[in-house]
C-alpha cells in the first residue's frame, strides 16, 4: 500500500501523513525540506536560484521514492507527505527557457521509475488559512513568502490535479483540525480506509 498526501506549502501534508501512517500501521516517508541549501536563497532571488533548488529537490525526492520500487523495504506499506509530480509542478512555475527544457528532460528520464500511489490525497485550503498555518509552523525562510507566490502555486496544483489520471481524493481541510481533534482524525482515517478497502487496525 502506497498513499501520497499532496497540496500547497503549509496545507497540512506532513501532519496528515504522520497520522495516517500511525493509524494504518504503515511506515511514513517524509520530505526533507530543510536540507536543501538553496531554498532560503531561492526565496530571496527566485530567478537566480530556481534551477539549483529544483534540481536538488528532484534528485532528493527521486532517491527517496525510488526505494518504493523495492517492496521488501516497505512490507507494511508507506504514506508519503509528497508526490513525485510535485517537483514538476514547482519547476513549471519557477523555471523557463533553457533551464526549464533541461529540467524537463531530466524529470522525464526519472519519473517512469517511480511507482504510482494506490491513493493520492490532495489537500486544499483557502489562502488565508494556508498563510496562518505557515506562520504557526515558524520556518524562518518561509516567513517572508509572498502570498502572490502561493496563489500562483495553488493555480498550478489545481491545473495538475484537474487531469490527474490515478486514484485521487480531494479534501477541503479548512473545516478540519487533524492536529488536535480526535474526531477529525478518526473521520479522515475511516475515509482513507474505505477508499483503499483495508480493514481498520485501530479502535475509533
Amino acid at each position: 500500500m502506497y498513499v501520497a498526501v499532496e497540496g500547497v506549502i503549509g496545507v497540512g501534508k506532513t501532519t496528515l501523513a504522520r497520522l495516517l501512517a500511525e493509524r494504518l500501521g504503515t511506515e511514513s516517508l517524509l520530505e526533507v525540506v530543510e536540507e536543501n541549501p538553496f531554498l532560503p536563497l531561492f526565496y530571496q532571488d527566485p530567478a537566480r536560484w530556481g534551477f539549483k533548488v529544483q534540481v536538488f529537490f528532484l534528485l532528493s525526492r527521486y532517491k527517496q521514492l525510488l526505494s518504493l520500487a523495492q517492496p521488501s523495504l516497505f512490507t507494511r506499506g508507506v504514506v508519503a507527505d509528497y508526490l513525485f509530480d510535485k517537483d514538476a509542478i514547482f519547476a513549471s512555475m519557477n523555471l523557463s527557457g533553457a533551464e526549464w527544457e533541461l529540467y524537463r528532460d531530466l524529470y522525464r528520464q526519472l519519473a517512469p521509475r517511480i511507482p504510482t500511489p494506490d491513493l493520492t490525497i490532495y489537500l486544499r485550503a483557502p489562502l488565508p488559512v494556508i498563510l496562518e498555518r505557515i506562520r504557526r509552523r515558524g520556518r524562518v525562510f518561509e516567513k517572508q513568502m509572498d502570498p502572490a507566490y502561493l496563489a500562483r502555486l495553488n493555480e498550478h496544483y489545481e491545473q495538475h490535479f484537474a487531469t490527474y489520471p490515478h486514484p485521487l481524493w480531494v479534501l477541503e481541510t479548512q473545516a478540519f483540525d487533524f492536529a488536535d481533534s480526535e474526531a477529525d482524525r478518526d473521520w479522515v482515517v475511516r475515509q482513507v480506509q474505505q477508499r483503499l478497502e483495508v480493514p481498520a487496525p485501530y479502535k475509533a
